[in-house]
């Protein structure tokens, strides 16, 4: 109904999980990273929980659009079953095509998925089963879900499990008679309602999706928004919803607080008040009293006491006030010959991205932002000879463009130009110089800043550049049956990384071995493990063994310890 209103292409805050929306907070990018992480790692169980609405199916729906393509994935989102209907229903998400009269035959049900899986191991094939609202199994499937672990080789477990819930989930795992299970767990993370910032964000992120060219929510109702909603997502797109069809319908383009407060007291059948208007209101009745009781002290003491009108009263009192600070100051001064004291200075609040951005237009630009990446990396940039990346192919360096999350970044460790995008569409490249917890260093035209990554990512949607520089010409992915040069220096690469100092000659021969030690650092710096040294592995490989002067977001000691070798 108000699409054409606003300028959008569909609605921003529908309630179902489309992965396209999802809003990559800090806490969201780890959830989605542990449970990538569960589906290349073998064994053991992973536990994903979060109140409700805030995120987790639209996480998992986001999880299956990255999977990797050997990972084959059974998702149960009705866990209120039997065991004997669980097992069946498992079969049935794995295409095994079990009969319906073995449900009340758990032993075939089992014998059948164990020949199932030792085929899919044998294929190089990984089966997850992932169950979503878990706090509704019952203790006796929870017991049957974890005798499927047992379904393993001598080196491998089979069948990986990830349980996602609500909070009551840890409860449930908590028990007594569950704690077999519990041991199990290899992994656990609780996704958190989103902060303030990260609120506004999400809204913009949100309306940005649906194409949306400036803001719509003003700042004001950011606010009310992340008040009547508590950072839930859930709550958030409600309430943005019935507030969008509110403004349409009173012929508003943009959303002001008072008519979030609206949508919320319809979305919730009550009146929400502002969360000031309590402390408004007491304010005004202390205001009133404290007046009232100045008024009787001013003037009816006077007449009690002394017996004067109220203008010898006040007279004598008039006479004896001090001056204003200011004005004694100027007076001592005056009377000194000294000069009066300075009144203190007033320190302006930095400038916020938009501003930087809008401050440094012209020096934005392709051009400048590759100037600057090169330079990083003591290369030089010519503008309007060739593009950029080909300039650095000529001085040794690759180009890697990708969309991907700040936690890729991290992974990766490398400066990189990121294309952000402003309140009104403009768009600008800008360097990444470093990377922080919660802060990022930018290189905006000439000024470096610091900025905040919810701040951040409020205008870059994930597409960024990266440089690295191979240790040859040929740079291409590299996978197991492959020999030659390229895969020798790969694996002493890899033997440099995990500390092995063996004079022995390096092997040329992309073997099990080699294939094990790339999964063993694919698995410590958390990409995706499928033992395939692919550009990305490479990039971040390189960055590990960066040397001293070799540009990096984050200084090498603080990737150690993700490492094993160092």
């Amino acid at each position: 109904m108000y699409l054409a209103f606003f300028g959008i292409a569909e609605k921003p805050f529908a309630i179902t999980p489309d992965p396209r929306y999802l809003y990559l907070s800090a806490r969201h990018a780890d959830a989605l990273a542990h449970l990538v992480y569960g589906i290349n790692e073998a064994g053991g169980f992973i536990q994903l929980t979060g109140e409700v609405g805030t995120g987790k199916t639209t996480t998992i729906r986001s999880l299956l659009a990255r999977a990797p393509k050997n990972a084959e994935i059974a998702l149960i989102l009705n866990p209120r079953l039997s065991p004997g209907e669980f097992m069946l229903t498992l079969c049935e998400e794995l295409g095994m095509g079990a009969d319906d009269r073995a449900a009340n035959n758990s032993k075939e049900l089992v014998d059948l998925l164990n020949r199932y899986l030792l085929r899919a191991h044998g294929q190089g094939r990984r089966v997850v089963l992932i169950v979503d609202e878990a706090q509704n199994l019952a203790p006796e499937v929870l017991e049957h879900i974890r005798l499927l672990t047992n379904l393993e080789t001598e080196t491998q477990k089979l069948l990986q499990i990830i349980l996602i819930g609500q909070p009551e989930l840890r409860k449930l795992l908590a028990r007594d008679d569950l704690r077999q299970l519990a041991q199990r767990i290899t992994g656990r993370y609780h996704l958190d309602p989103l902060s303030r910032q990260e609120t506004a964000a999400y809204v913009r992120h949100r309306m940005r999706v649906a194409g949306a060219t400036a803001d719509v929510f003003t700042r004001g109702a950011l606010r009310e928004i992340y008040r009547v909603s508590g950072g839930i997502p859930r709550v958030i797109n409600i309430v943005c919803d019935r507030a969008l069809l509110g403004a349409y319908t009173q012929d508003q383009h943009q959303v002001p607080g008072a008519l979030v407060r609206r949508a919320a007291a319809e979305v919730f059948d009550q009146e929400r008040s502002p969360r000031w208007m309590p402390l408004l209101i007491g304010g005004l009745a202390a205001a009133v009293l404290l007046g009232s009781a100045l008024l009787l002290w001013r003037y009816a003491p006077a007449r009690v006491l002394t017996g004067r009108s109220p203008a010898h009263a006040t007279a004598p009192a008039a006479a004896t006030d001090p001056p204003p600070a200011s004005a004694a100051a100027a007076s001592a001064g005056a009377s000194t010959g000294a000069p009066a004291a300075a009144a203190a200075p007033i320190t302006a609040p930095p400038p916020t991205l938009a501003q930087l951005l809008a401050m440094n237009r012209s020096s934005t630009d392709t051009d400048t932002a590759f100037a600057q990446l090169l330079g990083l990396w003591q290369a030089s940039y010519t503008p309007g000879k060739t593009d950029g990346c080909s300039q650095a192919l000529a001085q040794g360096l690759r180009c890697l463009m990708l969309r991907g999350s700040l936690a890729q970044l991290r992974r990766l460790n490398r400066p990189a130009i990121l294309m952000l995008s402003d309140d009104a569409g403009t768009a600008s490249q800008v360097v990444l110089r470093a990377l922080g917890d919660d802060t990022a260093e930018l290189r905006i035209g000439s000024q470096s800043a610091t900025i905040s990554l919810a701040e951040l990512t409020r205008y870059w949607f994930g597409d960024f550049v990266l440089l690295w520089r191979p240790s040859g010409n040929d740079v291409r992915d590299l996978t197991a049956g492959m020999h030659g040069t390229l895969v020798r220096r790969l694996r002493e690469q890899l033997n440099r990384w995990s500390g092995d100092s063996s004079s022995a000659p390096a092997s040329d021969d992309y073997d099990a071995s080699l294939v094990q030690l790339v999964e063993q650092f694919q698995r410590a710096n958390r990409l995706a493990v499928d033992g395939i040294a692919g550009i990305e592995t490479q990039v971040a490989l390189d960055a590990v063994l960066a040397a001293p002067d070799s540009p990096l977001l984050q200084p090498r000691t603080a990737q150690q310890a993700s490492t094993r070798g160092g």
